[in-house]
């Protein structure tokens, strides 16, 4: 990932006191039951969101502070039995020699702002298996269908790109599946979140994979592709129909929330272009840029792609936009009279699917680092990244974008709500807690309040995309509310303000 930037101003804590709280239950006086379930053999399943992975890497602190090790904290206290995590052999995560895998943001001073930097992997790939079984079967990185993937732990499928690194360290056998050794422990008791990554990667990405609904053959998508709603659906059903075989028929599953509830995706305006911060610039790019390629663009019926920069309020950044029709051709033949041939054919290459963006687009984070810089490898003249220069694609995802991902988060969480139905599983609406923590009121615990403003708000982590300790616990106290409600326990609820959120240079 590339380095995030935050200003000074924007990285003070700010946190609202206030004496009232959104959850119902404290955690003092509570006679604990399990009701009508059995917790003395509770496994976790799911991804990089039930490992405990945050600050972009899984670490031994992170680790610490998943949700599943908060909710099996709490069902000790009704009966619940030893819950092994697989360990990184470090505070720092990452694999030494794996690109990809480095280790964990911290903040730190650069250039008299503070930004997050990410840390060098920490030690090679090992193996733990010896120390299993593993009750907490997260696994970072892991889309649905690689939980009943065979091979998925093989250490010679890394190179081919069908085996994931995590589960490698304590996969039992070379051919098992995450379902299969979670199936040997013969769970009393089970937890599901899966399907995020079926459609973050891509989300993640702005937008390089592609939508692969209608093909229900996973061996064929890319590493950023949006799988397929019956592929998820048949995934989910198939660890569940797993488990059942193993008389685990009593777990809570949750659904999967859209992207627009998560700082990776909401921090960035569409529109940080300021007058003052363009200055003397503003004029000279209407006059060279912007005006000629809106007229240019006009004669195409293209002319809404572009406006000239507003002097009295903020403007859009450009970005490049793939499913625009190309008009470099035309733009290139438009504008050589006036900028000579060679200057004209640059500028058509560069501009022929560019577009301002407008607030149905998400800005990721990573352009926070490079909006309004030089790009070296841009013509000098329109070098500047997002104002004289598109952004790429991999620093947006287009309205077109996030509406294939928004459809494809609704098919995933009907099936979901659907299987949890059917199975007489608890549900938690994950996709309804992130949009309140998303909201301006965000939630209460105890006086703190929590929304997923990036750093300051407390609940996600450095990466913008995993929550931070107290962000898990807010997780894992609507996973107790569902246990409770379904099987009439009274596991109590936990306090976030007990765990870690962002720590501060």
């Amino acid at each position: 990932m590339k380095k995030l930037y935050i200003s000074t101003l924007a990285a003070t804590l700010l946190l609202t006191a206030s004496c009232e709280t959104d959850f119902d239950n404290s955690t003092e006086d509570v006679v604990v039951t399990s009701g009508e379930a059995n917790f003395s053999k509770y496994v976790s399943l799911g991804n990089s969101l039930t490992s405990g992975y945050r600050d972009g890497a899984l670490y031994i602190d992170g680790q610490n502070e998943s949700y599943p090790s908060m909710l099996a904290m709490q069902m000790k206290l009704a009966g619940g039995g030893e819950f092994k995590q697989p360990m990184m052999p470090n505070n720092t995560g990452g694999f030494v020699g794996l690109p990809g895998f480095g280790g964990k943001y911290t903040l730190q001073v650069v250039s008299g702002s503070l930004s997050p930097v990410q840390s060098a992997a920490a030690a090679a790939l090992d193996n733990i298996t010896s120390g299993g079984p593993y009750q907490n079967m997260g696994v970072p990185g892991a889309k649905s269908f690689h939980l009943v993937a065979p091979g998925y732990g093989s250490a010679a499928n890394l190179s081919v790109g069908a085996a994931n690194p995590y589960f490698v360290r304590f996969a039992t056998s070379s051919s098992t599946s995450v379902l299969a050794d979670a199936m040997a422990q013969r769970p009393t008791f089970f937890s599901l979140w899966i399907g995020a990554n079926d459609v973050l990667s891509y989300a993640t990405t702005g937008g390089l994979g592609v939508d692969q609904k209608g093909n229900t053959n996973p061996a064929t998508y890319g590493s950023n592709d949006i799988s397929d709603p019956n592929v998820v659906a048949a995934s989910i059903k198939g660890v569940l129909d797993g488990l059942k075989s193993v008389g685990a028929t009593k777990g809570v599953i949750a659904n999967i929330p859209y992207v627009s509830s998560v700082p990776y995706f909401t921090t960035v305006p569409y529109n940080p272009l300021t007058p003052a911060a363009l200055g003397a610039n503003l004029a000279t790019l209407n006059t060279s840029l912007y005006g000629p390629l809106k007229q240019a663009l006009t004669a195409f019926g293209a002319g809404d792609r572009i406006n000239l920069l507003s002097s009295t309020s903020a403007n859009p950044v450009l970005i490049k936009d793939t499913s625009l029709t190309n008009l470099s051709a035309q733009l290139t033949a438009a504008l050589t009279p006036s900028l000579g041939a060679a200057t004209a054919a640059a500028f058509g290459q560069i501009f022929g699917q560019a577009r301002q963006a407008t607030s149905e687009d998400y800005v990721l984070l990573p352009a926070s680092s490079i909006i309004a810089k030089p790009n070296a490898s841009a013509p000098a003249a329109i070098n500047v990244n997002g104002v004289s220069y598109p952004l790429e694609n991999q620093y947006v995802l287009t309205k077109a974008e996030a509406a294939l991902v928004t459809a494809a988060v609704d098919a995933y969480n009907t099936s979901i709500t659907s299987l949890a139905s059917s199975y007489g599983l608890a549900l938690v609406d994950a996709k309804a807690k992130m949009i309140e923590l998303n909201s301006t009121s965000g939630i209460q615990w105890d006086g703190v309040k929590y929304t997923s403003t990036f750093v300051t708000g407390g609940a996600f982590s450095l990466d913008g995309v995993h929550p931070t300790g107290r962000g898990y616990a807010i997780i894992a106290n609507e996973f107790l509310k569902a246990i409770n409600l379904k099987y009439k326990s009274n596991l109590p609820m936990i306090s976030p303000n007990s765990y870690n959120g962002v720590k501060f240079p």
